[in-house]
């Protein structure tokens, strides 16, 4: 093995022990089962940009998050996952809560490029943008949690998505 492939490994390791003494938590259960089925197809972040798109700036700006998460999801889901073999977290006990089991490459997390891609969007010229980052935060980690992802899974998905968000920031800016 590599040192950069032990490195991940450790890094993983030690993120697992750290959600390792969460698991099985009845609250913390329901809180990131909840947040890992919101993220499924983007749903919570379609809904967040489109709850607040009453004008016609709010609908464009709802149409700008969702054309910018169908590209992050194609982008990722297509060819970055194609480019990679990872397998998912073996889970050694059944679930708590029934949950959608991705066929995809555990690499890179989906979930957690389309919550940096939203919440870098959704957050633009916004005061309180730390309720956008918070949600993305919980959503990125629900997928450790949950044992579909693996934490170097996690942070290289949030790192795709913070580039595509910036690119399409370029390509489309806020007026």
């Amino acid at each position: 093995m590599k040192t950069g492939e032990a490195a991940v490994e450790a890094f993983d390791e030690v993120v697992e022990q750290l959600f390792a003494r969460l698991r099985g938590n009845p609250v913390a259960d329901r809180v990131f089962y909840t947040a890992s089925e919101l993220g499924n197809f983007s749903i919570l972040w379609h809904a967040l940009a489109w709850a607040g798109a009453t004008s016609k700036r709010g609908r464009r700006r709802a149409v700008r998050v969702s054309i910018a998460l169908a590209v992050e999801s194609a982008l990722v889901n297509g060819p970055i996952k194609s480019a990679f073999n990872r397998s998912r977290p073996l889970a050694e006990l059944d679930h708590p809560h029934r949950l959608r089991q991705p066929l995809t490459s555990s690499f890179p997390s989906g979930h957690a490029s389309a919550a940096v891609v939203a919440a870098t969007l959704l957050s633009e010229s916004r005061h309180r943008r730390w309720p956008f980052w918070a949600a993305a935060s919980m959503v990125a980690a629900s997928r450790v949690h949950v044992r579909i992802h693996h934490a170097s899974d996690v942070v290289v998905g949030a790192l795709v998505g913070a580039v595509i968000a910036r690119l399409f920031k370029k390509i489309w800016p806020l007026r």
